[in-house]
């Protein structure tokens, strides 16, 4: 079907290293970030600070569905870079590493987070 079917957590957790290398590489790309509200963060940031929670998952959202794989990131772009081809890009290496692995793509949700440019700094 979609090449997802019997994906192991450890091959999920492959994939999506794989694919944070593959954000982390675009041009324009500064940091990949967990995707999640704030709330959401901060509680799983709280649980691990308190020793309950664990934060060995991936920064980049590997989900297996019905339909194929739906891949979830944020990206911190440089405020100088244009987000539009940045996002073009991200989203091509992304669904390029999905083909690379014989995985059919159900969805690519990338965000943009601006972040100051090294320069600036």
């Amino acid at each position: 079907m979609n090449g997802a079917e019997a994906m192991t957590p450890e091959v999920r957790t492959g994939l999506a290293q794989e694919i944070e290398g593959a954000l982390r590489a675009t041009p324009g790309v500064r940091n990949v970030y967990r995707s999640g509200s704030l709330v959401s963060n901060l509680l799983r940031a709280g649980a691990v600070a308190l020793g309950v929670g664990d934060d060995e998952r991936p920064i980049v959202s590997v989900v297996v569905r019905d339909e194929g794989v739906a891949v979830e990131a944020s990206l911190g772009v440089d405020v100088t870079a244009s987000s539009g081809v940045v996002l073009r890009e991200a989203y091509e290496r992304v669904d390029a590493v999905l083909r690379a692995a014989g995985l059919q793509r159900e969805s690519i949700t990338l965000t943009v987070v601006y972040v100051q440019s090294r320069d600036a700094a």
